[in-house]
């Protein structure tokens, strides 16, 4: 009977037979373009239990791939199960730097960093759309209206790049841009909570009294 990678996970997470099938699947989800976080956690505990078997080429495409799942806080969650000793190689302190570039929001820094490391970037394919759409959802929840200049800085496009990056985004995403009085572009982003504060739904108002009442014995 042959079983899914994820089937593997679910039935026998702690089997070091399915090593060389979540190498595999890792390759895979590269070429593929697709992703699995738990597939990916469970190799990573598996390299704790047979550390002489570690791919450091496989541990850094995982790396990759859970920086283009950002915000979700898949880079942490994977990190947390690689040794020290394999975190002080070259490429996975570039790869930790560029975490913390991107969850700071200092995305110039990011991209100047990524090009300068793109021998270990350019192996996964979609890294740069990944990680512009991070930008933009950063963007978004932080202006009503963005100067074309800071768009540019943050997903690293300029001219008619971005020209075709905007007129994709006005087309599909809601945003509308408008010329300002010394001749610039701006972006008006669609409104949320978080760029339209007003928006915000009273979280208090969500919560049921009686749930309120069940909960506070527990804290006392």
């Amino acid at each position: 009977m042959s079983y899914t990678v994820e089937q593997l996970v679910a039935v026998n997470p702690y089997n070091p037979d399915i090593l060389p099938d979540l190498e595999n699947y890792v390759n895979e989800q590269v070429s593929s373009q697709t992703y699995s976080l738990n597939a990916n956690l469970c190799l990573l505990r598996l390299y704790q239990f047979e550390p002489e078997r570690m791919s450091t080429q496989i541990v850094a495409r995982i790396l990759i791939k859970a920086l283009m799942a950002m915000p979700a806080p898949d880079f942490s969650l994977c990190l947390f199960l690689i040794p020290e000793r394999v975190q002080m190689e070259e490429q996975f302190k570039t790869l930790i730097v560029l975490s913390h570039y991107l969850e700071t929001a200092r995305f110039r820094q990011f991209w100047d960093e990524a090009a300068k490391s793109r021998h270990i970037l350019e192996v996964v394919p979609g890294f740069e759309q990944a990680i512009q759409a991070y930008a933009v959802h950063v963007l978004s929840l932080t202006y009503q209206k963005v100067p074309r200049s800071v768009l540019a800085e943050a997903i690293n496009i300029e001219g008619l790049s971005l020209d075709k990056f905007l007129e994709h985004h006005v087309a599909n995403s809601g945003w509308v841009t408008e010329k300002t009085q010394n001749k610039g572009q701006l972006i008006i982003l669609p409104s949320t909570e978080f760029n339209h504060p007003e928006l915000k739904k009273n979280t208090a108002d969500g919560i049921p009294l009686e749930h309120i009442t069940r909960i506070l014995p527990i804290l006392g």
